[in-house]
């Protein structure tokens, strides 16, 4: 399953006014993972920022200057993206300004929706937040998602806390472990023993590190949930050597 955080910088709130996209930036994963594969572009408006809007993202059209056209790259965008799901926070706003920059570059590459499926993670944060504040930072400090770096509005950088979110917003089982097989067939076999000619049952010992990285998941699974069931059972008063009596 690839899928594309996404997300835009602009001069200003409405395309409908001449406003344009400044900034894209994406990160992919790959089985709900990281791959490291980003795309990154700063690009040149042909027009000035709306008042605000240098303030929010910190960019300049001094900077901005030597930087190329969307009509440079939007042939790379789309190679990027194109067979993806897209992950974005607020979509109809993003889509509505690419959707924009597409018409302008020319007829020939379509909308957006003719290239990708989209899911809008501010549509499911209000569906299992209802009635809460639900912005990206609302959802990192719910969440447990560290954006003590955003300092400014920038695409990468949001796109990358915005991936942080989404995992921790749609996390199921797949997240502990569960689903990942190919992990636990690399476990290697020493770390078992079995002792069938005695009875005695199969004892799985820990590798160097495992027990201080559970502990540091059980840590990041109780931040997510807010309420862990495990920190409420009760430990068996008969245990010998780690193995139930």
């Amino acid at each position: 399953m690839r899928q594309i955080i996404l997300d835009t910088e602009t001069t200003g709130l409405e395309w409908k006014k001449g406003n344009r996209v400044v900034e894209i930036g994406c990160v992919e994963l790959l089985e709900r993972r990281p791959s490291g594969r980003n795309f990154h572009r700063y690009l040149k408006p042909d027009c000035d920022f709306e008042p605000g809007a240098q303030e929010v993202t910190g960019l300049t059209l001094e900077f901005l200057a030597d930087k190329p056209v969307f009509e440079d790259v939007v042939e790379e965008f789309l190679a990027y993206i194109d067979g993806a799901e897209l992950i974005i926070h607020n979509a109809a706003f993003d889509l509505g300004f690419l959707d924009n920059e597409l018409s302008r570059a020319g007829s020939q590459y379509g909308r957006m929706a003719d290239r990708t499926t989209v899911v809008d993670t501010l549509l499911l944060a209000r569906q299992r937040y209802p009635g809460q504040r639900n912005s990206l930072d609302a959802l990192c400090k719910r969440l447990g998602v560290d954006n003590s770096h955003r300092q400014l509005h920038g695409a990468l950088l949001d796109a990358q806390i915005l991936a942080d979110v989404y995992v921790a917003l749609t996390s199921g089982q797949e997240e502990i472990g569960f689903g990942d097989a190919q992990a636990h067939d690399a476990r290697p076999a020493a770390a078992a023993s079995f002792i069938p000619a005695t009875g005695e049952r199969p004892r799985i010992g820990l590798l160097p590190g495992e027990q201080e990285a559970h502990l540091r998941r059980l840590e990041t699974l109780r931040k997510k949930a807010g309420r862990a069931v495990w920190d409420a059972v009760v430990e068996s008063p008969a245990v010998t050597d780690g193995v139930p009596a």
